[in-house]
């Protein structure tokens, strides 16, 4: 009986102190992730499951917040950038200690962007950081304050700070000693990845309590995203990002108010054909993918609006180029979405030296006009859309064959063998600023996908946007700036490297017991202030 009477009580002061919003330490935060992480390095993260690892784990310099869209200090407090952009002065935050007990300070700052800045490691998140100007270096001003130099001026240089996580440059378990919220706990291949609070995490809320709130967060390894959601309704997982629209509506109608549609994101899906040299494609095929026209037919006979209403039931907008309409202050405008007119682009087709013969597209050598397309497997929306894009192609005489394969595969092809024709997928934008997309659009990037790691553009057009991206990163002019990314938006629409077939928007769930939410369309939306999400009811996740 005393045991019950307690248990009443707790439950009071438990229901109490929700009520006026107090946080309740403790518990573990659950949710499932798609794929395996690819590493555990923060210089190396390039796949989502990584990169929120990272963004749970590493202490950065300066945050963007994800609901306001501006830039706060973390372990920076102070920032200017001076020398007509070329560099940018950082005073650091005192008395903060890595997971280990490391101290930190500037030499960790300096040797991580050193790191960064060295091509041999190929960080992604190091790509702006290796300018043509001979890259970054950093100099340490003081044992908290530290100084980057630029070969040429970098005007938005302080965002691009939010994807690098510091690491301890005196620590022996460099990988393992974090600043964030978050540390690695364990990791049990195919099954889950532990996060554990950081006990020496230097943020405190408003009252002076220790963050972060919860003990840890458990990432399951979950594909089947049926099992997700089934998995969801039982309580047994407290939030669902990136949400199938087929799966968001029957969730909105089986639990009201558990399911959010935040709108248009940032994020788009979009096709390309493969034009890397060395790529085992056949080479009447590469002239294909090489070819303006082609690519512009393709992008014209897919019906863009359909993808929208069917795939995603409405919840996405069609794409018109490589910005989203969410980014108010650089989506180019003047952009217009392609008709989808199949009759059309046959006729330019037809123009160009193709005939259509017995139903079957042929071009100028006689060869039928085929080709096919890798996408993951067990992504419902892309597999769907690349059925309707074969669908679409059909009508002027293209035989188009699915591949799907399971992620890690994917990877592999695109980025090493590069043993594919054309590839489904999608791009995440963490940041609005053009600065973010370096390694998309400069023809020597590695995320350059159509192709990649180029020593010199192969093209004019590539040149260009290489021309134009190296100016808006010098331009202190914020018009000039603007009319320069504007202009690449308007070569990649006239160019087609990618086909932007849509922007899909950003879909989530929640457990009513998680508490600060604060869900934003910028990636990692429901998660972004981990740090201050709380349960009702704190409960704790066994180890399997």
């Amino acid at each position: 009986m005393r045991k019950a009477g307690y248990s009443a009580a707790a439950a009071v002061l438990l229901a109490a102190q929700t009520l006026l919003g107090q946080a309740q330490p403790g518990g573990t935060l659950r949710l499932a992730i798609q794929a395996e992480p690819k590493t555990f390095d923060p210089a190396l993260a390039a796949d989502e499951p990584s990169e929120l690892v990272r963004y749970l784990t590493g202490g950065v310099l300066i945050r963007l917040n994800r609901q306001t869209q501006a830039l706060e200090p973390e372990l920076a407090v102070r920032w200017r950038l001076a020398k007509a952009g070329t560099e940018l002065s950082l005073e650091l935050r005192r008395g903060v200690t890595f997971s280990d007990g490391t101290p930190f300070s500037a030499v960790d700052v300096c040797d991580t962007l050193r790191r960064l800045a060295d091509p041999a490691l190929d960080s992604p998140a190091g790509e702006p950081f290796r300018g043509p100007g001979g890259g970054a270096s950093c100099v340490v001003a003081g044992e908290y304050s530290v100084k980057l130099n630029f070969g040429e001026p970098m005007v938005a240089a302080e965002r691009l700070l939010d994807q690098v996580a510091i690491q301890a440059s005196r620590s022996p378990a460099r990988e393992r000693a974090v600043l964030g919220p978050f540390q690695l706990a364990e990791h049990k291949a195919g099954a889950y990845v532990r996060l554990a609070r950081n006990p020496r995490y230097w943020k405190k809320d408003g009252k002076g309590a220790p963050l972060p709130y919860l003990d840890g967060i458990m990432l399951e390894i979950q594909r089947n995203r049926d099992f997700e959601m089934m998995r969801f309704r039982r309580g047994e997982l407290d939030i669902v990002n990136n949400l199938d629209p087929e799966l968001f509506d029957r969730l909105k109608e089986q639990m009201p108010g558990t399911a959010m549609d935040l709108g248009v994101s940032l994020d788009s899906e979009f096709l390309w054909f493969n034009q890397a040299a060395a790529a085992p494609v056949r080479a009447h095929k590469k002239a294909w993918f090489r070819s303006q026209g082609f690519r512009r037919a393709i992008s014209e006979t897919i019906r863009r609006r359909d993808l929208v209403k069917v795939v995603y039931r409405g919840h996405a907008t069609p794409a018109v180029g490589p910005v989203s309409p969410a980014n108010r202050l650089w989506f180019n405008a003047i952009l217009r979405e392609p008709e989808g007119s199949p009759k059309a682009s046959l006729e330019h087709l037809m123009h160009s030296g193709y005939r259509l013969s017995a139903g079957i597209l042929r071009d100028g050598s006689g060869n039928p006009v085929e080709f096919s397309i890798i996408t993951n497997a067990g992504n419902r929306s892309r597999e769907r859309m690349a059925a309707m894009i074969q669908q679409d192609l059909a009508q002027i005489g293209i035989r188009v064959s699915l591949a799907p394969m399971d992620f890690p595969s994917l990877i592999e092809r695109i980025t090493k063998t590069f043993d594919y024709e054309a590839c489904l997928l999608g791009l995440i934008q963490t940041d609005l600023d053009p600065m973010a997309q370096t390694a998309v659009w400069l023809s020597s990037g590695h995320q350059h996908q159509w192709n990649p790691n180029q020593k010199t553009p192969e093209t004019e057009w590539e040149a260009e946007i290489d021309r134009l991206m190296r100016a808006q990163s010098t331009q202190a002019d914020a018009v000039k700036r603007k009319a320069a990314f504007d202009r690449v938006q308007q070569i990649v629409s006239e160019q087609a490297p990618f086909i932007y077939l849509v922007n899909r928007n950003a879909l989530v769930a929640a457990s009513p017991e998680v508490k600060n939410l604060a869900p934003a369309v910028l990636r990692p939306q429901t998660l972004w202030n981990a740090e201050r999400l709380y349960l009702s009811q704190p409960r704790q996740v066994s180890r399997r």
